[in-house]
């Protein structure tokens, strides 16, 4: 039995309560969905600002009993009042809130600051002095920078590229100085390009594969930034989850597992044509005329860095963390659940 199944059998015995923000967001809908599956009980939090109403009907939908365990409450953590009241009595928090994508931060500094690092010292504050004991927080790949090596280790980062980049790293900074200042417990988790069910296939910020996944339904062309050996660790939404599993009920006694970050991939790398040859080839098993297709280039994008691979030696050592979908296995039921649901949405 792995370390994973092993604190999901833990907490199905002795569940406990969480709090999830961002939960209508695409990971924090993930994380909802099986902590309600392991019977926990989740207070959820979100503004509505990049998360959908629809991501939590789905999740409830699939299991309608276990509303009783689920608590919303609409509200922006930048508020330090909404951040009180949704940390209390919580045992654990998995901050997922933020304001993603590198090109919108680098348009507006000034948003990504606000809803990234104030709301997350927000939350800090109010974890803080509710008493919670362990505070989880998504932070980003990004903040290697232009850092060279291959694969990226957490001790070694570069020069920052975006503002994006900056409230993340600037959230660890808090995260490891409440934990030496305040004894509280906090893990950070550098997500390397994150994907899966309900990610958003829409708007200018949308994520690459359910905007291209969309586009190829749809028939429209799909662009590549640059020349498309741009590479990243693309890593499914169940990795995700577990690693936020592992480090919510990681053993604080266990040294060095607590007050730090890790990184959570699955130390690969896929290049932009390739995904986009992923995602096609999937398609094309029910839509054979979209076997030819080709993408269309266009110049690169500010704040973009080259390569991306996790080293996952430390997550792995210390909190028992073993990727249980590689890049093939994820995009293939990535691709199904999105074509399913846009297929649908075409014929009604």
């Amino acid at each position: 039995m792995s370390k994973y199944e092993d604190v999901c059998a833990d907490l199905v015995n002795s569940p406990r309560r969480w709090l999830v923000t961002g939960v209508a967001g695409f990971i924090g809908s993930a994380l909802l969905e099986r902590l309600l599956d392991l019977g926990q009980s989740v207070v959820g939090v979100d503004n509505f600002l990049t998360g959908h109403q629809h991501n939590l009907d789905d999740v409830l939908s699939i299991g309608a009993d276990e509303r009783l365990q689920f608590k919303f409450i609409e509200g922006d953590l930048r508020d330090p009042e909404v951040a009180k009241k949704a940390t209390k009595d919580v045992d654990i928090v998995l901050h997922q809130a933020a304001l993603g994508s590198v090109p919108r931060s680098i348009k507006d500094p000034m948003a990504s600051h606000e809803h990234n690092v104030n709301a997350f010292l927000n939350v800090l504050t109010a974890a803080k002095e509710n008493g919670v004991s362990r505070v989880v927080f998504a932070s980003s790949s990004s903040v290697y920078g232009d850092h060279p090596a291959l694969p990226k280790l957490e001790d070694r980062t570069g020069r920052l590229l975006s503002p994006y980049a900056a409230t993340k790293r600037t959230d660890e900074i808090y995260a490891q100085t409440f934990h030496e200042a305040y004894g509280l417990g906090t893990i950070g988790l550098r997500y390397f390009n994150v994907f899966g069910r309900r990610q958003d296939p829409e708007g200018v910020y949308a994520a690459v594969i359910p905007r291209w996944t969309a586009a190829m339904i749809a028939g429209k062309p799909c662009v590549i930034f640059g020349d498309g050996s741009n590479s990243r660790d693309f890593c499914y939404i169940d990795n995700i989850v577990q690693a936020n599993l592992l480090a919510g009920t990681a053993n604080p006694e266990s040294e060095g597992a607590i007050g730090t970050v890790y990184n959570v991939g699955c130390n690969g790398r896929t290049d932009l044509k390739e995904l986009f040859a992923m995602i096609r080839d999937t398609l094309a098993k029910d839509q054979p005329e979209l076997a030819t297709a080709q993408p269309v280039f266009e110049g690169p994008r500010s704040g973009d860095i080259a390569h991306s691979q996790a080293s996952i030696e430390k997550i792995q050592t210390a909190l028992g963390y073993a990727p249980t979908h590689q890049v093939d296995e994820g995009m293939a039921e990535t691709v199904a659940w999105f074509a399913s649901r846009l297929r649908k949405k075409k014929s009604s």
